[in-house]
């Protein structure tokens, strides 16, 4: 029987972790370990200066295991403390909120994850979710109301495909966005990475003693070129399926930055 690492981002009792688990049920043994917490936007973060702990739960009719720590803290034990073996595949998700764009390739929890299980060659899809109000991207996800059955159809068939056949020379992970009105018909892109989707601004406040303190925020692209996730989720309303590589060498003729060193 195949087995199967199954985390997230937005914590153990997100009902996207349940609806991640339903996707995948039928395709192996199943093992669940996610932050005991939200921890979205800290990308592949790993707890070095401290001690994770494990707990055990029943969560939404499966058992998991709750790491007080980053997704990547939880592939990490998973693997080597829960599992203490390789895993067939992992799947990280599904995230309420879309993972477009290098933005979000570096900075999602979700898709930090999916990197660590590639980083030991394991097979690794993350899986997310549109959502059009950006708050609910950071709220507690323990009883989010959402439409997942598109979604759950979608990974199941590409979860039972990579388990069967594996992931092209060169891949080492992909990266699934469904948009928020997707249907069964759905049109599935597969796409590039777009260079940005948001906007970035630093909004200036003042306390109560007139010391400036800072939110980061920034208004969401909604469109780019042809081909990149952003315009098939945001503008077409497309499934996204981008295929990620490891491997972040710039693809350019040597030479050219000899110049740079050596001129």
């Amino acid at each position: 029987m195949k087995k199967i690492l199954l985390t997230n981002d937005d914590g153990v009792y997100s009902t996207g972790l349940k609806a991640a688990y339903d996707s995948i049920r039928d395709l192996g043994d199943v093992t669940v370990v996610a932050p005991s917490s939200q921890k979205s936007g800290v990308g592949r973060g790993i707890s070095i200066f401290e001690p994770l702990r494990v707990s055990e739960a029943n969560v939404n009719g499966f058992r998991a295991h709750a790491v007080a720590g980053t997704p990547t803290d939880s592939v990490i034990l998973g693997i080597f403390a829960i599992m203490k073996e390789y895993p067939d595949l992992v799947l990280s998700g599904f995230n309420v909120g879309e993972n477009i764009s290098t933005d979000t390739v570096t900075t999602s929890g979700t898709i930090g994850a999916a990197l660590e299980a590639a980083s030991y060659g394991i097979p690794a899809i993350a899986a997310s979710l549109q959502v059009l109000d950006e708050g609910d991207k950071f709220d507690d996800h323990h009883a989010y109301d959402y439409d997942f059955e598109v979604g759950i159809s979608i990974v199941n068939r590409i979860t039972k495909n990579v388990l069967e056949r594996g992931l092209p020379e060169g891949v080492d992970l992909l990266n699934v966005n469904i948009p928020k009105h997707a249907a069964p018909d759905t049109e599935i892109e597969i796409t590039r990475l777009a260079r940005k989707i948001f906007m970035t601004g630093v909004e200036e406040r003042f306390d109560p003693r007139g010391r400036p303190y800072y939110w980061i925020n920034g208004e969401l692209i909604r469109d780019a070129e042809e081909g990149t996730d952003v315009r098939a989720v945001m503008k077409k309303g497309h499934i996204s399926v981008t295929p990620l590589s490891l491997d972040s060498t710039a693809r350019v003729d040597f030479k050219d930055i000899q110049r740079l060193l050596f001129a």
